[in-house]
């Protein structure tokens, strides 16, 4: 059957929407091509161009530059080497030295100018090969960054978050206090830190005894959960010759005993680094040099040369001379009644008239004078009479003020209760 036969037997709306469609058809077919399209764009930028050919469309959009979210494409980690220099540093990666000109001014830069062997310098650059920034590591938690872009140079310090975890352990002398120390797993700085605190009761050459043996309790630092470092010593308890010494660090960050008395008090025990001592307090020792009996008035400390010198207590220098008998020699009045005295020095570093402080440097250990060898001689005078200083009795240390003491007297009882246990189970184990 013919179609418009067809389309006439058709419902009338039906006839109409096919009408429709197909004058649609029509048009489109009418249209230019994607070809056709292409070439009349090509047309007006190039007049000469061939018929037909593909071109890509040339946009009128604005030129903006391309920001990457990554930057720093590669890394340069340097590490300080003895007598390096930022200078040197920089002229290795091949950095200008104006830039570095520029850094250095930067207030927050200034750590830059001490670096230490072992630092650990960070450099970034982007995928041109242009510096980016500077990462330098202050401590633990914070990291000075200094970075440059089309405004400049910045500077910022990052502070990470550390946590704190306490931690005990315990070390029991058998060759040497130091010796000790290290098996117990305790680092340099805090084996220094923890004769520190008992410096003022121990001379640790005159009293340690194999058998001592000491309980602590201190922080360690984490960062995202890996341990970074060691923090403060928060307690702790030393047993020497049964005798019980014990310290908590307060919030002022100063050691007390349990009782609230400052363990730091007005003289130290030992004046000098020591490596061993040659001569204890005998007041009937044979001189090493007459080998007559002669009182010897106080101890011999024998250590090298140079071994620095440290004023037992604040006062004022009486006396800073040399004879042929004591050598170089100082003497230190602290108050009315005690006095203390350095021998054999090989340098002397204060003046007659001088005011001192504790645990400064008064000079150097030496053997000039009547010796047989380098040595610093100590003499400790209670109103004008020569005390042995290994046992003299000291003024008490000052007491925390009653608010602070109400305040430290429940931290401190908790800390050495956790200690005394632990280090009871740690003592029964070994």
């Amino acid at each position: 059957m013919p179609v418009i036969k067809l389309l006439t037997k058709l419902p009338r709306r039906h006839r109409i929407a096919i009408s429709a469609l197909g004058t649609g058809m029509v048009l489109l077919s009418l249209l230019p091509g994607e070809q056709a399209v292409a070439s009349r764009m090509d047309s007006d930028a190039t007049p000469f161009a061939v018929a037909g050919e593909r071109r890509p469309l040339e946009l009128d959009v604005k030129n903006i530059p391309f920001t990457d979210s990554s930057p720093h494409i590669r890394e340069r980690v340097v590490q300080v080497k003895s007598g390096d220099a930022l200078s040197v540093i920089f002229s290795r990666q091949g950095l200008p030295s104006a830039l570095l000109h520029d850094i250095s001014r930067l207030k927050e830069a200034r750590p830059l100018r001490s670096l230490h062997p072992g630092d650990k310098l960070t450099f970034r650059f982007n995928r041109n090969d242009e510096f980016t920034s500077l990462l330098y590591p202050l401590d633990t938690a914070r990291t000075l960054e200094i970075t440059q872009d089309a405004q400049g140079l910045k500077s910022r310090i990052h502070s990470a978050s550390l946590e704190s975890r306490n931690k005990f352990t315990q070390g029991k002398v058998s060759s040497s206090f130091w010796n000790a120390g290290v098996t117990a797993g305790l680092s340099a700085n805090q084996i220094m830190s923890l004769a520190g605190m008992f410096a003022w009761d121990l001379d640790f050459a005159l009293d340690i005894r194999a058998g001592d043996y000491f309980t602590v309790l201190f922080e360690e630092q984490y960062k995202d959960g890996l341990r970074v470092d060691t923090g403060d010593i928060l307690a702790a308890e030393f047993v020497n010759q049964g005798r019980v010494y014990r310290a908590v660090r307060h919030e002022d960050g100063n050691y007390y005993s349990p009782e609230g008395r400052a363990m730091r008090k007005s003289f130290l025990r030992a004046p000098v680094n020591f490596t061993h001592i040659s001569s204890n307090f005998n007041p009937r020792r044979l001189h090493p040099v007459t080998g007559q009996i002669r009182p010897h008035r106080g101890i011999d400390y024998a250590a090298r040369t140079g071994t620095p010198i440290m004023a037992a207590g604040s006062g004022v220098v009486t006396e800073s001379g040399y004879n042929r008998f004591n050598g170089n020699y100082v003497v230190i009045r602290h108050d009315s009644t005690y006095v203390t005295k350095y021998l054999h020095l090989n340098k002397r570093m204060v003046k007659k008239g001088q005011r001192v402080k504790q645990e400064q440097q008064i000079g150097t250990l030496g053997a000039t004078g009547r010796v047989t060898g380098p040595h610093l001689h100590y003499e400790f005078l209670v109103n004008g009479v020569h005390k042995d200083p290994k046992t003299v009795k000291l003024p008490q240390a000052a007491k925390l003020p009653a608010a602070e003491l109400a305040r430290f007297t429940p931290k401190a009882d908790k800390l050495l209760a956790q200690l005394s246990r632990v280090g009871k189970v740690m003592l029964a184990k070994n």
